[in-house]
């Protein structure tokens, strides 16, 4: 029987689309693998958004056939999109798959090896992921995403539904919605739909699954979003949305024409909407241009602001984008720039945490390690849980009892 493994890099959207493979190639009789070590088949998912992402999927190729030479590797992502030729040096590929195919990519790997009886399902991750949207149409001047994820697509309303029916009934107990531009779903379709009203759909099933979101555009935003937040049943108080910056001339440079005031503006709506809540944001650091002026701006803003944690990334110059001729900030600004965010970032993330001791939340148990392990909180605490958990997948209610920098412990609640 051949086996499969699957190395995701960069973004929430990869994770979804190996999740999606995973499910069809057992059913094609293939056998899912947790490491790379004893499998036929390694897919490899790349992204480009970063050098350090370039870096990361290069290093693990050079570890996977190291440790596993008699592997074949499937190669597809970003990092492909820019020229598969680039891994010609790997011979142990045996199937590039672009971004254009990635649907196929189960299809295409089973007319490689071969298709037999299905296999028992076994979840690729404890929390269902589906990706609703796919490509940009917006042309920000740091972005190379837009030229290898091609424009917006998404997926229609009634397949969303019927998909999200599938995973309550296989026992999910939550289901993260994706997209590479989630905020601007249904722009597309027609009759043309939104994000809004994909949620007023799913709240009407009987099903009732919990959905949380993964990365939204501020500017995309619709006013009533906090209303609707605020009512709905279903929806994980988790927003993680991509700001940027806190200085408007870095936002103006970066094609992002949305003052960081109205950013603030939309975060302390939500906050106010859901008290409890998770706020991330994605924070860009050394954009081309960036004076010490406009990050102390930045610094200003997330000081200020309920977020309760930030994705800090470093400017990685991306050949083919407006912002890459640009005079570059020096490496070591940037370095002490992101140094000083994650910092802050990081006492607001430990300030909320502590401010939740003693409070019980619904949560997914997402890892076990013996009677114990890890609960995934609504509103997105990693609690570690010593003992009484339930088996992975499963909806169970934690107390915080303390947080450190490092972890947050808590215990099963009682009822």
């Amino acid at each position: 029987m051949t086996s499969v493994f699957f190395q995701n890099f960069g973004c929430r959207v990869n994770q979804a689309e190996a999740f999606a493979w995973a499910e069809a190639l057992q059913r094609g009789g293939l056998r899912l693998e947790r490491g790379p070590e004893r499998s036929d088949l390694i897919v490899v998912n790349t992204c480009t958004l970063t050098h350090r992402a370039e870096s990361d999927v290069r290093r693990f190729l050079r570890k996977a056939v190291r440790i596993n030479p008699a592997a074949g590797l499937v190669l597809t992502g970003c990092s492909i999109a820019l020229g598969a030729e680039r891994f010609a040096d790997w011979p142990q590929v045996r199937l590039v798959v672009p971004n254009a195919d990635k649907d196929r990519l189960p299809e295409r790997v089973l007319g490689l090896v071969g298709a037999s009886s299905p296999v028992p399902a076994e979840p690729f991750r404890s929390r269902a992921l589906l990706k609703v949207q796919d490509g940009c149409d917006c042309r920000c001047s740091f972005c190379i995403i837009p030229s290898v994820r091609g424009r917006g697509r998404s997926l229609p309303p009634d397949d969303v539904r019927a998909r999200v029916r599938r995973f309550a009934e296989q026992g999910f107990a939550e289901v993260v919605l994706s997209g590479v531009h989630l905020a601007s779903y249904g722009t597309d379709l027609s009759p043309r739909a939104s994000l809004a009203g994909l949620l007023e759909a799913l709240e009407s099933d009987a099903a009732g699954i919990p959905v949380r979101l993964s990365s939204l555009d501020p500017r995309f935003l619709t006013d009533d979003l906090p209303d609707r937040i605020s009512a709905s049943r279903i929806l994980r108080p988790h927003f993680h949305l991509s700001f940027q910056s806190g200085a408007d001339a870095v936002l103006e440079a970066m094609g992002r024409r949305m003052p960081a005031a109205r950013f603030g503006e939309i975060l302390d709506r939500l906050a106010a909407a859901v008290p409890d809540g998770a706020f991330g944001a994605d924070m860009l650091v050394g954009f081309p241009g960036e004076t010490d002026e406009d990050f102390e701006r930045t610094i200003r803003f997330v000081e200020a602001s309920p977020l309760t944690y930030c994705h800090v990334f470093s400017y990685s110059a991306r050949a083919g984008t407006p912002a890459a001729v640009r005079p570059q900030v020096a490496p070591g600004v940037k370095k002490a720039r992101s140094a000083r965010l994650r910092d802050l970032a990081g006492a607001k993330n430990l300030a909320f945490r502590r401010r939740l001791s003693g409070r019980a939340m619904e949560g997914v148990v997402v890892r076990r390690r013996g009677a114990g392990g890890e609960v995934l909180t609504e509103n997105y605490i990693k609690v570690r849980v010593p003992s009484g958990l339930p088996e992975a997948r499963s909806r169970v209610r934690v107390e915080i009892v303390g947080a450190s920098a490092a972890e947050t412990e808590g215990r099963v609640a009682r009822s």
